[in-house]
């Protein structure tokens, strides 16, 4: 595969950049913008609050303006600046794959990895297919600041999070000031506000509102609008003299297109008539999807829903300072969430006679059933066999609560004691059919197929109800619930220049509920009175047959870690760690024995780690270097391959992140190095000794950025070395460098203008693909990075 923009340069000048910190000492000192990075404040997956330089875990906290240096396009594309995260960030607004650093991720989903809104999880679990919980947050200027912690102590702070949290701060009102902000696309079609702004109403309330809404295309050619929608977030907060109890809430109704792998060529090319930078399978001509819904009614799914989250909450954060040095605090939230994700996924790219023969027998035909060459015969080498990945997320509600006391003894010694409980509803319908497209990216044709004697198979392009080509696996309805309960005990004790902390977490739960798998009947689904060839064997949900969800679990977590302060300019610390996160609707359809109950093995994956850290305070800048060491399980079902994984990892590496400063130009680079390998393998035995799918050697960003009186400029290198595509270790995918540049210039005092732009050069970089090895006619199904993009922004600040 072709490589564009070389990783060693990429390599190269993060390796300047931290090199430079060292240099740095010599240089006149730049102590106000140094103090503001090394002495925040974290307050995510530690017990009590600490500064960066005390903490004795890998944490980061990255700002609104430094995210607006990358120029994400999405919510996971911010996530990429993220030292140790590897978010794989070609789905769009949601369906990313997100793996920390050792942990690797068989199939999709932040599985290890908890997504947080102000300290409280957006769904239980990461990892839900098809409704992974990047899905149902966005990123927008109410965010004050991305808080991550890698491995550490997130094992006991979270359930569900050994390999680390990702937490969204909100902006609360404390600066009385707002901003509005219009962004075009200048390359691509997409128009979006963004808002917000927060207050005192009195001496002791303040209040902060904000949100966005957006209309357009997209950043591919999908040939109708697939981005629409918004968001709306407030919090009302009042504050005591010993405390403050704070309000907030959420509406987010956005749809967004989910891209899925599209055809390309092994090396990385497009191919002819489909540009893997700009194109999809998306199209004019594939609006509706026909079929059965979840209680097996004829209805009709719209392509053009996409990823469409619908979520609603209410919660209450309240904290105060008891007497005799206690302090307690609590954080609550109640979620309605629901929606759709909907999206052509190419099951397979082949010879066109072939896939026809394969449908309808032997001397089979091919006529396009609509756009411009309707009902002509087709005459293109190879077509696209598209199963419609149309979930129906009925009901993702839940209901949080974390509550801690802690107790302060002699001002070196705090103990916090939590409970937290959680209720998880998972209700879902996979409605899946399947289709015959041509291949081609911009506003592709459904194509019919007739058998020898002119019979036809197929009904506007649809040649199945359901997914026969798989087995008709993929009619299925869930409707589960599972609970989580899990006390936790931290100790933080100093000791002169050492700071010694613990902690332990047990948590509990259980999973009922039902689920059911495909019927197949005849049908006279379009309703014309005419049973057509698809109409014969139509797949809908055996609701009569439900099988039973009845098992529980229950883990054990720990961390302990110390941090030693060797002088005012470096610390050491150490930690070692066990976790675990439950598994979840992955376990369905081959893990349930009949009575509900699930294997202990299969319903828990334990996740152990060891850290070595090391921070380095320059008068210019900073370095921190963690080493790791970390052992995983993985049970896991991938819905593409209709595939279990159930195996063990060992990874080891060392994870960098870099801050330097001098004069007007600021520069922050991490780069994190991992060797992996799949230890144990249950079912694919001949996998042993492999590195994971997908897991590079080298994780890199790096942004530099110069401010000016009136603006700034800057730009930013994120990528990775190559990785192979599967676990068979054949087809490897080439590494990339993506460069992103940016400019702003204040044309008054609260007015700017600004210009991003996204894959300046237009790089290739693919992600993930379906195939393990290059196949007979060299197309593989992948995901890549998008193409060019650039955008311009208004934004008056008050």
């Amino acid at each position: 595969m072709r490589r564009k923009n070389p990783t060693w340069f990429a390599l190269s000048v993060i390796t300047l950049a931290i090199s430079a910190n060292a240099w740095a000492q010599e240089q006149a000192p730049n102590s106000t913008k140094q103090k503001n990075e090394l002495e925040k404040i974290i307050v995510t997956g530690v017990p009590q609050k600490r500064t960066v330089m005390a903490s004795s875990v890998s944490v980061s906290s990255i700002s609104g303006e430094q995210i607006n240096v990358s120029t994400p396009r999405t919510t996971a594309e911010a996530f990429r600046i993220l030292p140790g995260v590897r978010s794989e960030s070609t789905g769009g607004e949601g369906n990313a794959n997100i793996a920390v650093r050792g942990l690797p991720v068989a199939s999709g989903g932040a599985k290890f990895l908890q997504l947080q809104e102000d300290g409280l999880p957006i769904l239980q679990f990461g990892d839900i297919a098809f409704g992974n919980a990047d899905i149902f947050m966005r990123l927008d200027n109410t965010i004050q600041t991305v808080e991550s912690i890698r491995g550490g102590s997130a094992s006991t702070a979270a359930s569900n999070a050994p390999g680390g949290i990702i937490n969204f701060i909100s902006k609360t009102g404390e600066s009385e000031s707002g901003s509005i902000a219009t962004t075009f696309g200048l390359d691509y079609d997409e128009f979006r506000t963004d808002f917000e702004f927060g207050s005192y109403l009195s001496d002791s309330v303040r209040f902060h509102i904000g949100g966005f809404v957006r209309q357009g295309e997209g950043v591919r050619n999908t040939g109708y609008t697939g981005n629409k929608g918004g968001q709306i977030k407030a919090n009302l907060t009042k504050e005591f003299d010993n405390g403050y109890v704070r309000v907030y809430f959420k509406h987010l109704d956005d749809k967004s297109t989910g891209y899925l792998p599209m055809p390309m060529r092994a090396n990385g090319d497009s191919l002819s008539g489909f540009d893997a930078l700009e194109d999809t399978p998306h199209s004019a001509y594939f609006i509706n999807t026909q079929g059965l819904g979840a209680n097996n009614e004829i209805r009709q799914g719209d392509m053009r829903d996409g990823m469409h989250p619908q979520v609603n909450s209410l919660g209450v954060e309240a904290s105060f300072d008891l007497s005799n040095n206690w302090q307690v605090e609590n954080r609550f939230r109640v979620s309605s969430v629901k929606g759709t994700f909907n999206a052509p996924f190419p099951a397979e790219i082949g010879d066109a006679q072939d896939i026809a023969t394969s449908i309808a027998g032997e001397n089979a035909s091919l006529k396009y059933a609509n756009g411009p060459q309707a009902t002509m015969a087709v005459n293109d080498e190879n077509i696209m066999r598209i199963h419609t990945f149309d979930v129906q997320m009925r009901d993702f509600g839940s209901l949080v609560n974390d509550i801690k006391l802690t107790k302060t003894l002699q001002d070196d010694t705090t103990i916090t004691l939590g409970f937290y409980a959680s209720e998880q509803t998972i209700a879902m319908s996979w409605l899946w059919n399947s289709y015959l497209m041509e291949l081609k990216g911009d506003n592709a044709a459904l194509i019919d197929v007739f058998a020898e004697d002119g019979t036809s198979y197929s009904d506007n392009g649809l040649y199945a109800y359901g997914t026969p080509a798989w087995g008709n696996c993929c009619q299925r309805n869930y409707d589960t619930d599972y609970s989580t309960r899990a006390p936790y005990l931290a100790v933080s004790s100093q000791f002169g220049d050492i700071t010694v902390d613990a902690s332990v977490r047990y948590d509990w739960g259980d999973a009922t509920g039902t689920y059911a798998g495909a019927v197949v009947s005849e049908r006279d689904v379009n309703g014309d009175g005419v049973i057509s060839k698809p109409e014969e064997q139509v797949a809908g949900i055996d609701l009569a047959n439900p099988d039973i969800v009845n098992y529980d679990w229950n883990y054990t977590s720990y961390s302990i870690g110390a941090n030693y302060q060797i002088n005012n300019s470096q610390a050491a610390f150490a930690r070692i760690s066990e976790g675990a996160r439950a598994n979840a609707d992955r376990l369905l359809f081959g893990k349930v024995a009949p009575d509900g109950s699930v294997a202990k093995e299969d319903a828990i994956d334990e996740v152990t780690q060891v850290e070595l850290g090391f921070k380095q305070r320059f008068d210019n800048g900073s370095l921190f270097a963690t080493a790791f060491y970390a052992q995983t399980e993985e049970q896991n079902f991938e819905a593409t391959s209709q595939r279990f994984f159930d195996r063990q990892y060992e990874a080891q590496g060392i994870e960098l992140e870099g801050i330097y400063f001098v004069g007007s130009f600021d520069f922050r680079g991490n780069l994190t190095w991992t060797d992996a390998e799949i230890a144990k393998d249950a079912l694919s035995p001949e996998v042993v000794g492999h590195t994971p799918r997908r897991q590079a050697d080298f994780i890199y960003s790096l942004m530099g950025r110069y401010n000016m009186e009136q603006g700034a400029v800057g730009v930013s290198l994120i990528g990775t070395s190559d990785a192979y595509a599967q676990d068979n270790n054949d087809l490897k995918l080439d590494g990339y460098t993506q460069v992103n540049a940016f400019a702003s210039y204040d044309v008054t005092q609260n007015l700017s203008i600004s210009l991003n732009v996204n894959n300046l050069f237009n790089a290739v970089g693919i992600t993930e693909a379906e195939e393990g090895s290059i196949p007979s006619n060299n197309i593989i199904r992948a995901r890549s990075i998008n193409g060019r993009t650039t955008s311009f922004t208004l934004k008056y600040q008050f």
